[in-house]
């Protein structure tokens, strides 16, 4: 069993900064990459950040230059900082990982729970 724990979602105002946290844990032999998603009400969700194992970064159109994703693989757990936050960053973000669980085994795509961000005044 694998498990993404998300933290550090809230409420801010326009043009503010909020980190996002998450953290896997249980069986991971290898992680090939973790990244975050984002789904507005009455919207596909879509991908925001990726980070791979090897520090490669991808990020959507609409949130380059004002977020970051970064990783600390030591602890597998994947950090998003978004500055300069807009009304339409609104959303629940939910944590994924791409990884390996046993030695020997496929590559399995795992999901958080979700944590919202509104952004409002």
């Amino acid at each position: 069993q694998v498990q993404l724990v998300e933290s550090g979602g809230g409420l801010v105002q326009p043009g503010g900064s909020l980190r996002l946290s998450c953290a896997a844990s249980g069986s991971i032999f290898s992680i090939n990459a973790m990244g975050w998603y984002r789904q507005a009400p009455g919207k596909q969700r879509e991908l925001v950040a990726v980070i791979t194992s090897g520090g490669s970064t991808n990020y959507a159109a609409s949130v380059k230059g004002r977020f970051t994703i970064s990783s600390d693989n030591a602890k597998n757990t994947v950090y998003l900082q978004m500055n300069s936050l807009k009304p339409e960053d609104t959303a629940v973000y939910y944590c994924n990982t791409d990884l390996v669980p046993r030695s020997g085994s496929a590559t399995f795509r795992y999901w958080g729970q979700g944590t919202q961000v509104t952004v409002s005044s």
